[in-house]
């Protein structure tokens, strides 16, 4: 893989830091702006909502600036919304700060993702997508983690200061590894704007960016309040929160590595086996979440399994796209956040019922059954061959 690629994800660590770190701080942020758990939870819904809208918003506008402009001016916007992030005591305004960054997030993975699929041969761009996502999930591994760390010994605020550091050496990578070659000079011949956003009415496309969101909501629903799972549920104190967090980031990097390289090629058996699996597993973790050790290695298990599933899913919108050069990566960020907007939602809902901490863990089990009820009947469809077209 190309040196420019891990550039890219070194990038998507920072930003991956900050969109999953609010799983660790939302009690903080709770008691110190003086809101509920669940209002504080919006947070995250609020940073998916600025991706949805600011991914083929942004990737349209960035079709004729030059990828290197386009990716530091994203990266710069980012750490300057955490930095008034951090200042705050306002609520509404933090939530303003994560739109921004959302915006500025969404911008920034469009570009990438379809700038990766340009820096491989054809045929592997599920394996440029596995290491444009290990950059979020060695941020669930290492910066959500030590981002909890930080937020319990120096206040969430910190954590915030932290991700708009981390923004300083990905910029100068991109500065330094991103070459100055406008979009549409990598996409000469390419369709119109028109033509490109006329993909979305295709029936394949359309069906696996919706499995794709499904199981993001899944993944979000419980890991936006995994906290209160660690401490209230299964009675942990508040380090054990940084614990459950790595053991997501490993199962999480574990399932899209692997995903990554047979998703290309495989990607039915991928979802033929993670599909079903991943679905037994959130009812299981929400019977068992009271047990540590069963809720620690679970916490893993659903990780991979989400990110496995999750990861193949992405790439085919991807490769159903392909004939949209400039917005191809656009469609999928979009895919991914409707799902992260979505499932801390629903989860939220969850919490005043009599599933408590756990109604999130039953709440991703039914987004995962929704999503295999779509796929069972469409599973032929899905699973034959792949666009053999490549992004340009």
């Amino acid at each position: 893989m190309p040196l420019p690629l891990y550039l890219l994800a070194m990038a998507v660590f920072a930003m991956g830091t900050s969109e999953f770190m609010l799983a660790g701080l939302l009690p903080d942020i709770a008691s110190d702006l003086d809101v509920t758990v669940g209002t504080a939870g919006v947070l995250t819904s609020a940073f998916a909502i600025g991706m949805i809208v600011g991914a083929p918003l942004v990737a349209a506008l960035a079709r004729n600036w030059s990828r290197r402009f386009s990716l530091l001016g994203f990266i710069v916007t980012f750490a300057g919304a955490h930095a008034v992030g951090a200042l705050t005591t306002s609520f509404p305004v933090l939530f303003a700060t994560r739109i921004v960054a959302a915006l500025a997030n969404a911008g920034f993975l469009a570009v990438a993702l379809t700038t990766a699929a340009t820096l491989v041969p054809p045929g592997k761009k599920g394996r440029a997508l596995a290491v444009l996502l290990s950059g979020t999930t060695v941020a669930t591994i290492a910066g959500v983690p030590g981002g909890s760390v930080l937020g319990a010994l120096f206040g969430w605020r910190a954590t915030f200061w932290a991700v708009a550091a981390l923004c300083v050496p990905a910029a100068l990578g991109i500065l330094k590894g991103i070459p100055a070659r406008r979009v549409k000079e990598e996409a000469t011949g390419g369709p119109a704007l028109r033509g490109e956003l006329a993909q979305l009415a295709k029936p394949r496309l359309i069906v696996v960016m919706l499995l794709g969101a499904l199981v993001n909501a899944a993944t979000f629903a419980s890991f936006t309040f995994l906290a209160p799972v660690v401490t209230d549920t299964a009675g942990l104190n508040e380090l054990w929160i940084s614990v459950a967090l790595v053991l997501f980031g490993i199962g999480s990097f574990t399932g899209v590595t692997v995903a990554g390289r047979l998703s290309d090629q495989h990607p039915g058996p991928v979802i033929a086996v993670a599909g079903p699996l991943l679905l037994i597993g959130w009812p299981v973790l929400a019977v068992l979440a009271d047990k540590p050790v069963a809720l620690l290695a679970l916490v893993f298990v659903q990780g991979a399994l989400s990110f496995a599933l999750g990861s193949t899913l992405i790439t085919q919108v991807l490769y159903e796209a392909a004939e949209a050069p400039t917005m191809a990566g656009s469609y999928a960020t979009a895919a991914l956040n409707v799902g992260a907007a979505v499932g801390p939602l629903i989860a939220a809902t969850t919490l005043s019922t009599p599933a408590g901490n756990t109604g999130p863990l039953w709440s991703s089990g039914l987004l995962v059954a929704v999503a295999l009820l779509i796929a069972f009947p469409l599973r032929t469809v899905i699973a034959a061959g792949r666009s053999t077209e490549v992004l340009q």
